[in-house]
């Protein structure tokens, strides 16, 4: 009997874009044929219709709460899986649910994604083993005048409120007195339970506050192999909603690459490691954010994932397939990372600055003429109404621009922050 080839590559949820592509690339090129695998859940909302997927060869459709109908569904197949991979912060729980039942893929640890998706858990593992990198933290378990005292004596003004669960710095707020902080913890008693079934985590709900870091931010990708090796992407400069007059913590500008000096780099990916060691992961991208305060490098968080708009930045930049990289890892293969960039490529992430509905759009046209534009990605339209980040709200629009000279890169960013305006009505 021949044997079976194993050459099935797993996804779990959903198929992002441009994974097929980078797949059909890669066989060409090694001359090897793989097969793609979507395995989602039958009863989550989002997926009640079957949809089409161009370029997927296999579609499973189970209950992913029930192990026997997991284990079912994979039994045909067991003996030509090759590698898997969630895309997704949100669809991590259904992840934990499927790795056990593919025990001979390289895969991270369900300690490890637990310990990487929930805040809480995330900081009691860099208090034991990274403490030097992360930041004070408490739970908070009651909007009352004695839990806020015990609160802001243990963290001290400014602080960050933020869920345990929710990616996007959805819910997030940074408080600077007492009254601001019983506001925020009033607002997401009211939001959090809804923004949790609306974004599809199933995890319980929970709130924590942190040190609010002043500094600059920026974020990594890595690939770590079933050793714990890592292998940095170029850092990206992150502006905030914070940065730029809002009174919100959205990821407003992705820059990269930097213009960081090497030592400072290797001083961050340094707290990165340590950061992602602390966490256990492994056979895994990894995406860190990180606080540059003078010379001192702190974590925000670590997420066992690609980072937002890290596919299409790393690609324009520098030539890096990053969803192509996140199945290396796994096969395993070491990940293909060229020495040195040829361009500079954002995205930026458009929220009005007060709440309401759309009642005007304008600037969109004259941005998609700018010499450094890529794409834009309207998310809203006219009528729809905005809301904050912090109050769960999500982006107007996102755009991508990319050009071989930082200078002109940031000249475009200006001239689509003059271009652009949403009214509100």
């Amino acid at each position: 009997m021949k044997k079976k080839e194993k050459n099935i590559i797993v996804y779990v949820m959903m198929l992002p874009p441009g994974a097929v592509e980078s797949i059909r690339a890669y066989e060409r090129r090694e001359k090897r044929k793989f097969r793609i695998m979507l395995i989602r859940d039958i009863g989550h909302a989002e997926y009640k219709e079957r949809e089409s997927y161009s370029g997927l060869d296999i579609l499973l459709e189970c209950d992913l709460s029930t192990p026997a109908r997991i284990a079912e569904a994979l039994a045909p197949y067991q003996s030509e899986l090759c590698a898997i991979t969630c895309r997704s912060e949100s669809h991590m729980a259904r992840f934990i649910e499927v790795i056990p039942h593919v025990p001979y893929l390289r895969t991270p640890t369900t300690e490890s994604l637990m310990w990487a998706t929930d805040k809480l858990e995330m900081r009691r593992r860099f208090r034991l083993l990274a403490p030097k990198f992360s930041p004070k933290y408490t739970v908070v378990k009651e909007n009352t005048k004695a839990e806020r005292t015990r609160v802001i004596e243990k963290i001290k003004f400014p602080m960050i409120v933020k869920p345990t669960n929710l990616a996007q710095s959805l819910l997030v707020t940074v408080c600077y007195h007492e009254d601001e902080l019983k506001r925020s913890l009033t607002n997401l008693g009211e939001k959090i339970d809804r923004t949790y079934a609306e974004n599809g985590r199933t995890e319980r709900p929970r709130i924590i506050v942190e040190e609010f870091m002043e500094g600059d931010m920026y974020s990594v990708d890595a690939y770590v192999n079933s050793r714990g090796k890592v292998y940095f992407c170029p850092m990206v400069r992150v502006l905030t909603g914070h940065n730029i007059g809002h009174e919100d913590f959205f990821n407003y500008l992705h820059l990269s690459p930097t213009n960081l000096k090497q030592p400072s780099i290797e001083r961050a990916h340094l707290a990165g490691e340590a950061g992602i060691h602390a966490l256990g992961l492994r056979n895994t991208t990894a995406h860190v954010e990180l606080m540059k305060i003078d010379d001192v490098w702190k974590i925000i968080e670590i997420g066992p994932r690609v980072g937002g708009f890290r596919d299409k930045l790393h690609r324009l930049s520098c030539d890096i397939d990053h969803s192509l990289n996140d199945i290396l890892i796994r096969l395993p293969k070491k990940p293909i990372i060229p020495k040195k960039c040829k361009g500079f490529a954002a995205t930026l992430k458009w929220y009005p600055k007060k709440e309401g509905r759309i009642v005007g759009l304008k600037g969109i046209k004259k941005c998609q003429e700018l010499k450094s534009f890529v794409e834009i990605k309207l998310i809203k339209k006219i009528g729809d109404r905005c809301q904050f980040a912090r109050h769960g709200g999500k982006a107007v629009f996102t755009l991508t621009l990319y050009n071989t000279e930082r200078a002109k890169l940031l000249a475009d960013i200006r001239r689509v922050e003059k271009l652009i305006e949403v009214k509100i009505g």
